[in-house]
């Protein structure tokens, strides 16, 4: 029989048994539109946890864009920067990977505000006929549109097998009250059909390599797998990320899974998850209804 997972009041419940934290963006720290404040206060009270070792906070985003302008989107939210040392992005491991394709022309999927993805590298951005290689960033208009309607060009760019870098492999984020599609759902798409998908993020291996070696560089000293905890709202993301590389993971339940969790807007205490975690293929070691100290 497989035991309870526990439900936290707190991070300080467990925060002495781990000196790195690795803490999801979106739905943890924000809503897409503003702060959540006790989440950035418990982070910078983990921060300054005394002890022999030091403390430190890395966070890990599937934002298609580098970490320095979801630092910017932080500040404008109101996410203290002392409530982390370092910001790891898909957006930052995706532009590793476009840089192993040197002069590629590369066919964009996703709005314009992520064109930053490609700043200074050596490409060219084409249309689809004219590609080598596909990047992946999200919708056009992720506002209106679903995976349905890039079916065909998906079809396209499948026959004729092209790779596609999915710059963010969540399928949804919450933004306020809303699910919004993210590109994860194009590559999903791609793949059903055939096509040849790299994801750059969770909860593929490569981003947590690259975050426990930026633990480890902040911390001068290499990383205890077994002190590092992933924080995060999504079980397909967050939590089968952290279950597949070995860390212990913290599911915060008022995220994308809320109304599954019984947190929605009419609902506001948590209530009994067992049931919803035993249908999951992975589980958390813990679950906190919103990350507070």
């Amino acid at each position: 029989m497989t035991a309870p997972i526990p439900t936290l009041d707190g991070l300080a419940q467990v925060a002495e048994s781990y000196d790195l934290l690795l803490c999801d963006v979106w739905g943890v720290l924000h809503d897409g539109q503003k702060a959540h404040v006790p989440a950035g206060e418990a982070l910078i009270r983990f921060r300054g946890l005394p002890g022999a070792r030091p403390r430190r906070v890395v966070l890990v985003s599937n934002a298609p864009r580098p970490g320095d302008g979801v630092g910017r989107i932080l500040d404008r939210f109101g996410v203290p920067r002392e409530a982390y040392d370092a910001i790891l992005t898909s957006g930052d491991l995706t532009r590793e990977l476009i840089a192993g394709h040197p002069g590629a022309r590369i066919r964009h999927l996703g709005p314009e505000r992520d064109l930053g993805i490609f700043k200074d590298l050596d490409l060219s951005l084409v249309p689809e006929e004219e590609a080598d290689l596909v990047v992946c960033t999200g919708l056009f208009d992720d506002r209106s549109e679903t995976a349905d309607d890039y079916r065909d060009e998906l079809t396209r760019l499948a026959a004729r097998r092209l790779t596609l870098i999915c710059a963010n492999p969540d399928l949804v984020v919450e933004s306020g009250n809303r699910l919004i599609p993210c590109a994860g759902l194009l590559a999903a798409a791609y793949a059903e059909l055939g096509g040849t998908v790299i994801y750059a993020g969770k909860p593929h291996r490569p981003v947590y390599e690259a975050a426990l070696a930026k633990g480890a560089e902040l911390g001068g000293a290499p990383v205890d797998p077994g002190r590092v905890m992933a924080i995060g709202d999504a079980i397909r993301t967050d939590i089968a990320g952290a279950s597949g590389f070995g860390i212990a993971s913290l599911l915060v339940a008022r995220g994308i899974h809320a109304e599954e969790l019984g947190v929605s807007a009419e609902h506001h205490r948590l209530g009994d998850v067992a049931e919803w975690l035993g249908r999951q293929a992975v589980h958390p070691d813990a679950v906190i209804e919103r990350l507070v100290w």
